[in-house]
């Protein structure tokens, strides 16, 4: 399954990437994590690596010779990708987990993120993965990269929502630009949730929006103190409650569990 994490800008993302990403490889699968996300640049820090992989952007040889790379000889211009084909320095692992990354922007004036969309298309288009092997992209906020197509190369979209109400209309957005492409499996999860009655409140809301909700992240203190040092908590209610929440996902996908 590939799965994207979507969501207005500072809804969690990176952080329930980081959760389920932990969750699934406790649960025995092989986890690539795709940070999708130009903005953002400590989610590698987040997934416990101590430096970040060289972005693939650099393997076509940056955003200007996108286009002419992507056609001539090397690993992303192959029609099918596994992850062992990939040079060892455009990915991290350890234990299961594998972090690539799409690019950044590092500086003034350098232009739109466009072709760091479509270099996420076309790889996890070409992505193969294998029966025990999830794919956790962690997507800009907002819904621009819907209008670059990324989507068209997954199967699922969790989207990510905060109690403001903004953040239930940007969800709204996401999961009709979803379903629009015939993407069947579009869920939610609350996140930052300060208490029941907010939670109660939200998943109403969301309901009467028929957009499906998989589960409830309540407001963590050891996720607010550890993200001071750019690194997730190896225990709390974060911890505990996002494993209901992958078992819904993998149930409601048809996945079972690695052999």
């Amino acid at each position: 399954m590939k799965i994207s994490v979507c969501g207005k800008g500072g809804s969690g993302k990176s952080t329930v990437v980081a959760l389920l990403a932990n969750e699934a490889r406790t649960k025995g699968y092989r986890v690539l994590v795709v940070d999708s996300d130009e903005s953002n640049s400590g989610l590698f820090g987040m997934l416990g690596f101590g430096y970040p992989p060289v972005p693939l952007m650099e393997l076509v040889g940056g955003k200007k010779s996108l286009q002419q790379k992507m056609g001539q000889p090397s690993v992303l211009a192959e029609s099918r990708i596994v992850l062992e084909d990939l040079p060892s320095q455009y990915l991290v692992q350890k234990d299961g987990l594998t972090l690539v990354s799409i690019g950044k922007i590092l500086q003034s004036l350098e232009g739109c993120a466009c072709p760091m969309g479509v270099l996420s298309r076309e790889f996890l288009k070409k992505l193969a993965l294998a029966e025990n092997e999830l794919a956790i992209v962690d997507m800009e906020a907002g819904v621009e990269h819907f209008g670059r197509g990324v989507e068209t190369s997954i199967d699922s979209v969790l989207v990510v929502v905060e109690p403001p109400l903004e953040s239930v209309n940007v969800g709204q957005k996401i999961h009709d630009l979803a379903s629009g492409i015939g993407i069947k499996n579009v869920w939610a999860i609350l996140n930052k949730v300060p208490s029941g009655e907010i939670a109660t409140r939200l998943r109403a809301e969301l309901q009467e929006r028929q957009i499906d909700v998989v589960g409830c992240i309540y407001f963590d203190a050891d996720i607010f103190s550890s993200s001071i040092d750019g690194r997730m908590p190896v225990k709390g209610v974060a911890m505990r409650e996002i494993k209901d929440v992958l078992g819904r996902i993998l149930e409601k996908a048809g996945l079972p569990a690695p052999g």
